[in-house]
This record gives structure tokens, C-alpha cells and sequence, in this order.
């Protein structure tokens, strides 16, 4: 636990304007980022005594080992770099709202010659129109059948829809009058590009005009006997009044707005966002965050406007924005809604009427996610909590192993040989951290060795990286580290090489980050190989322990008896998540690396031909099916390949019998003609 003192800023050295500062860690990670309208009185604050901070302000400060700010001209560029830092730095201590459910909307690709119609999730994508957010996937394939009835556009995928053209045969939804048929060209490119602009106008709320056009044709069909004609437009126009009954009418007039609503307690808060889009409720979201500072329900509004129109523009910005309170830089705000649509946005609390009464629904709705989200969360913190500390007591550790590596060796009979390295931060999968290794040094099946051979490799990268910024004595492990791929002295690795974070890219480096619990998979000779590794590079503050299959047995080094946890034991059940995942991770890398081996097996038998130019003659061809059908001229355009390899490795291929060639005795490959 740092002082805060330590790193504190001399007086008058902070400046009194507009700004954005980074808290860091030990280590060089950004752990927290802020803006302010004037950084002296900002960051002041968190250096008073700590007793009178806010819990989490307090572990904040106590964890930062350093804090450095950016001077902007304006509160606008304050707030654009604030997000685009939170967003690339991904600050543990920052508020970080988390959605309750991953929310589907329909998506129009408009983008495409022939626009289609599906459910997307995920990031926004260029030439793609997008209606919602919806709170079910199965909500828009209702409104989508029958919406497609008035409006017959394309919604099957790239492989149906070129299959289809192939074959001159639509799919059944053109058969039953569900889809205008673009692939067997019953409509024109243009033809179906309207009807996917009609279907866009109505589905943005532009619906009264498109339904009194509809009933005057049903009218006139009706008045001139054409009966089937006007059952038919009657019958279309009951699937688009039905398709509106599904979204809610909440205001009389064309209103564009998104309603936001905060319910919280002192440690977390929840966030309820409506999207009314023409008078009526498009999509619902809703969001979760943990307090990191004593930020007041202003506060949690601006962050939850930074996060919700942080990617939006054009008209994924709303008209108006309604808000339960109005942040201290509502003005800075606005501006910058107003630059992300193109035009002016109002940003108000709502005082009366309809909206107002909206709001206290919407305000309710965020009341009920928090109560729900709390009976989820309490258990789970509670039982990571209790499986951390169980783990702590079994190992005879000092704190919590809060960062747990676990590393895994995957083989097929001594083959392709790898390994896995999966990281768990505070008792969760933290994926962006995992790491994997191709076994090199030695051939045959030996898990021992290839344990001490990964685990080497990690610290040995770990070393180096702490001797980028001065921080480790040479002298502690013999006088050298040997970085992977190769060996540095210490006066070889300078200190201006930028330390645990990439100076270039501004993010962790690979190995930067020790953890304080190292576990194996495996019994006692591949934890004793781990301990071994460790101790070999000098390492002594890292705790090893191993989780033997068999009996689910926890060893220790130097230890001739297993660590038994009982089987109910949270901690062992954490370390039996991670000691799957480890597995698993090195598994799918395994049959990746065996995969790609197995392309070139047709070229295995041929003489003289290394890995080298077997990977050059896939890479040239692509395929061993094209490489077979390849003529010797076209083989000897590959880079390395002289005439009498291509002969021969045509003659493998085709069947033929090959001209016996010459081989070097010693390297093995095949002598070329001069």
C-alpha cells in the first residue's frame, strides 16, 4: 500500500486549467482517469488525509504510485480525451457501466447491393441502419414476419442468397411472397432498394402516411370489385397496425428522445435508459456499475452520456435528452451531443406532463435492476471472496493471490508440443492477458521439462521487462536475463525502453505483471520443475503450487504430502475453473498447430523437401489440391524451389514415378542441377 505523500505534487506545480490526469500503479498501469474543469483543486482533493475520502477514492490513492495530467483549452476536449483514454486504458477504478444483457437491435444493411434485413448485436457497423436497441431477439423476428408481408425484403444470408442464384430458385420465404426474390431477379437492384428504404421510413416512425396510402388503395381495389386485391391490402394493414401495438405509443406527437434513469446506494448504482423514437418506446438498456469515488447522481448521468453516445453519430443521437439530474458540465455536454448528431441536441430534466411520467416509469425500471443485480452480485463477491481466502489459508500465503497464472502443456504422442498460460485477476478470467508457447528447445514426450522450459520463458520475459525501467540489479540472477528468442545482458536493455507500459501503444506490455500464486497442472515433478525455474532466475516472491487430476490433490514444493482442500471448498472449486480453463486453452491451440501441419502431410514423404520450402509451396499454392494440379514450370516460380525439387515433388504428388534425386548427406535436402 503506497503513500500517497510519496508521489504527491509539489505546491504550484499543478496548473489551474482545464485538464485530464491519470492516476498509475506501480507498475505503469493506468488504474483511474479524470478531467477537470481546473486540475489544482481536482487533484488537491485526493491528496488530503485519507480517513476523509471516500472508500474506494481511498484504496485508489493508496494504490497509484504516480498521477500526471494533460492540459486542455476547453471542458469539450476535457470530456472527448477523458473517454478516448477510459476507453483505450480500461481503468479498474473508473466507473464502468456494465450492460445486464447483451440487447439485440434490427439492423437494415443498406451498405449492400441488395440491403438485407437481420438481428445484429454488437458494435455499430458503416452503411448499416439500426432500429432499437430491443429487449428480445425473438421480439424482432415477430415484428420483422410481419412487417415483411407489406414490405418482401431480402433477409437471408450471403450463402443462401448466392446459393439460390446459382440454382435460379428462391427460398421458400419467395415461394410464399415473403421476400421480392432478388437472387432469381423478380425485382430489379433498384426495385429492392426501395422497398428496403420504405421499410427503414416506416420502421423510423414515418407510418401514417404509408397506412392512409394503403387503405385509399384498398378503397379503390374495393370500389372497382378487384376483391382479392383489396383483402389483400386489408390484410396488410392489420400487420402493420399489429407490428406498431408492439412498441408502446407513450407520446401523442413525433418525439425523439432518450429517457435516463439512476437508482443507487453507496457502493453501485443503476442506470435505465428508454429510447422513444416517434412517440413511442424503441428499445430499453440497462446498465450496472460499481462506485469508484463519492460521485453524485450528476456524476453517474455524465458518465452514462459519455459511454452511451461515446461511439453514436448522426442519428444515433436523439433530439432530446431527458436526465433525472443535470451534470456540472451540462453546458460542455450539450456542445458535444450537438457535434456528435450534426445538429442541436437538448439535454433537460423533464418538469411535467407526459414526460415526466415517463421518466418515474423509467426511474422504477432502474430501481428493480439494481435490486435484482445486488441479489446476484452479493453471492458472487461473497463466494470469490471466500475462494481467494480459502486459497490464501491452504497455501500459507501472506494476502490473497488477487493475479493467479496457470500454465498447461498439450502434446498429440510427443508432437506439437505447447503450452498455455490463462490468467485470473480477483477470481475472473481476464482473456486479454492469456498467453500461449510453442515448445522448441527439445523433442519427445516430457511435460517436466516442458513445464520448466515455459515457465522460464515467462519470468525470463517478466525480468526483462523490470529491467527496462532500472527496477531489477542484474546482479540478483547471475548477472543476465535471457529474454525469449534470445539473451541480454544488463547494460544491453536500455532504460529509456519505456518499462511495464509500450511507450508506442500506451498499454501493458506482454509480461509485465507478475502474479503472486503460479499454478501447474500437474502433481509434484511439475511443481518441483516450476519452483525450479523460479529459483533459477532469482524469483522468490511468487508462490507455486500444483493441481494434480487424479484426486484433485493441491501440491506444494518441497513438500512430500498433497495440500487436501474438501470438495465443497470454494477455493478448490477456483482452482479446478482454472486449471479447466488452462486445459482448455492449450488444447484448442494444439489442434490449431496440428491442423496446419496436417496441410502439408502429403509432403512429407518427399526427399529433401524441409519444412521451409513445404511451408513456401503451401503459401505459393494455398492448397495441397492446387499444388497437385501445378505444372513443374509453375512449381519452379516458388522462391527456393529449383527444377529437379519441383520434378520431384510433382511426381510425389501426381502418382508418377519420381527421377531419384540427389541428396546432400549431410543437410538432407536435394542437389539442384547447376
Amino acid at each position: 500500500m503506497a503513500d500517497p505523500s510519496s508521489y504527491r505534487p509539489k505546491p504550484g506545480q499543478i496548473p489551474d486549467s482545464p485538464g485530464v490526469y491519470k492516476f498509475r500503479d506501480e507498475h505503469g498501469r493506468v488504474i483511474y482517469v479524470g478531467k477537470a474543469k481546473s486540475l489544482r483543486p481536482r487533484l488537491s482533493s485526493y491528496f488530503q488525509d485519507i480517513a476523509n475520502l471516500h472508500q474506494r477514492t481511498r484504496t485508489m490513492v493508496t494504490t497509484a504510485a504516480s498521477v500526471e495530467w494533460t492540459v486542455v483549452g476547453t471542458e469539450v476536449e476535457a470530456l472527448q480525451l477523458e473517454y478516448s483514454w477510459i476507453k483505450e486504458f480500461d481503468p479498474r477504478f473508473n466507473v464502468k457501466y456494465r450492460d445486464d444483457k447483451s440487447y439485440p437491435s434490427l439492423a437494415v444493411t443498406m451498405g449492400e447491393e441488395f440491403p438485407r434485413v437481420q438481428v445484429m448485436r454488437g458494435p455499430k457497423k458503416k452503411g448499416v441502419r439500426y432500429f432499437g436497441p430491443y429487449a428480445h431477439a425473438w421480439a424482432i423476428r415477430e415484428t420483422v414476419d410481419l412487417m415483411l408481408r407489406v414490405f418482401p425484403v431480402r433477409t437471408c444470408s450471403a450463402g443462401v442468397f448466392k446459393r439460390s442464384a446459382q440454382i435460379g430458385r428462391p427460398c421458400l420465404l419467395g415461394y410464399i411472397g415473403k421476400c421480392a426474390a432478388p437472387c432469381v431477379g423478380r425485382v430489379t437492384p433498384d426495385e429492392h432498394r426501395e422497398l428496403a428504404e420504405e421499410f427503414c421510413d416506416f420502421m423510423a416512425g414515418r407510418t401514417g402516411t404509408y397506412l392512409r396510402r394503403l387503405e385509399q388503395q384498398m378503397r379503390e381495389a374495393a370500389s372497382e370489385m378487384e376483391y382479392e386485391k383489396a383483402a389483400r391490402l386489408r390484410d396488410d394493414i392489420e400487420a402493420l397496425k399489429r407490428a406498431l401495438e408492439k412498441n408502446a405509443v407513450v407520446f401523442t406527437d413525433a418525439t425523439d428522445a432518450d429517457l435516463i434513469a439512476v437508482a443507487e446506494d453507496e457502493l453501485e448504482a443503476a442506470v435505465q435508459i428508454f429510447h422513444v423514437r416517434a412517440g413511442r418506446v424503441r428499445g430499453q438498456r440497462g446498465w450496472v456499475t460499481d462506485k469508484v469515488e463519492a460521485v453524485d447522481t450528476a456524476g453517474l448521468v455524465e458518465h452514462a452520456l459519455q459511454q452511451l453516445y461515446g461511439e453514436e453519430k448522426g442519428e444515433g443521437v436523439p433530439k432530446e435528452v431527458l436526465v433525472p439530474a443535470m451534470p456540472q458540465t451540462a453546458e460542455a455536454l450539450t456542445q458535444w451531443l450537438g457535434e456528435r448528431r450534426g445538429s442541436q441536441v437538448s439535454l433537460r430534466i423533464p418538469q411535467r406532463g407526459d414526460k415526466k411520467d415517463l421518466m418515474v416509469t423509467v426511474q422504477r425500471n432502474a430501481q428493480q435492476a439494481l435490486a435484482l443485480h445486488k441479489t446476484k452480485r452479493a453471492s458472487d463477491l461473497t463466494t470469490r471472496s471466500r475462494a481467494l481466502e480459502e486459497i490464501s489459508v491452504a497455501l500459507e500465503l501472506e494476502t490473497a493471490p488477487l493475479r493467479i497464472e496457470c500454465f498447461d502443456i498439450s502434446h498429440l504422442q510427443g508432437d506439437d508440443v505447447v503450452a498455455s498460460m490463462v490468467v485470473f485477476e480477483d477470481g475472473l478470467a481476464r482473456k486479454s492477458e492469456y498467453r500461449r508457447f510453442q515448445i522448441k528447445s527439445f523433442e519427445g514426450q516430457d511435460d517436466v521439462r516442458s513445464m520448466h522450459e515455459v515457465i522460464s520463458r515467462r519470468f525470463r520475459r517478466y525480468l526483462a521487462e523490470k529491467q527496462r525501467t532500472g527496477e531489477w540489479d542484474a546482479s540478483a540472477a547471475g548477472g543476465e536475463v535471457a529474454a525469449e528468442g534470445g539473451a541480454a545482458t544488463a547494460e544491453a536493455a536500455p532504460e529509456a525502453a519505456g518499462g511495464p507500459i509500450d511507450p508506442e501503444t500506451g498499454r501493458p506490455r506482454k509480461f509485465a505483471y507478475p502474479p503472486q500464486l503460479v499454478v501447474v497442472d500437474g502433481g509434484q515433478p511439475q511443481v518441483a520443475a516450476a519452483q525450479r525455474a523460479l529459483r533459477e532466475l532469482g524469483i522468490e516472491d511468487v508462490a507455486v503450487c500444483g493441481l494434480a487430476k487424479r484426486l484433485e490433490e493441491v501440491w506444494l514444493p518441497d513438500d512430500d504430502d498433497p495440500v487436501i482442500l474438501p470438495r465443497t471448498s470454494e477455493g478448490l472449486y477456483l482452482l479446478q475453473r482454472i486449471r479447466d480453463e488452462a486445459h482448455r486453452f492449450a488444447i484448442s491451440y494444439q489442434r490449431t498447430k496440428r491442423s496446419k501441419s496436417m496441410k502439408a502431410g502429403a509432403l512429407d514423404a518427399v526427399p529433401g523437401l524441409g519444412e521451409t520450402r513445404r511451408q513456401a509451396l503451401l503459401k505459393h499454392f494455398g492448397s495441397v489440391k492446387r499444388l497437385r494440379a501445378a505444372t513443374v514450370e509453375q512449381i519452379c516460380e516458388v522462391p527456393g524451389i529449383g527444377r529437379r525439387t519441383a520434378e520431384t515433388v510433382a511426381a510425389a504428388l501426381q502418382g508418377a514415378a519420381p527421377a531419384v534425386p540427389a541428396v546432400n548427406t549431410t543437410t538432407g535436402e536435394i542437389i539442384e542441377d547447376e
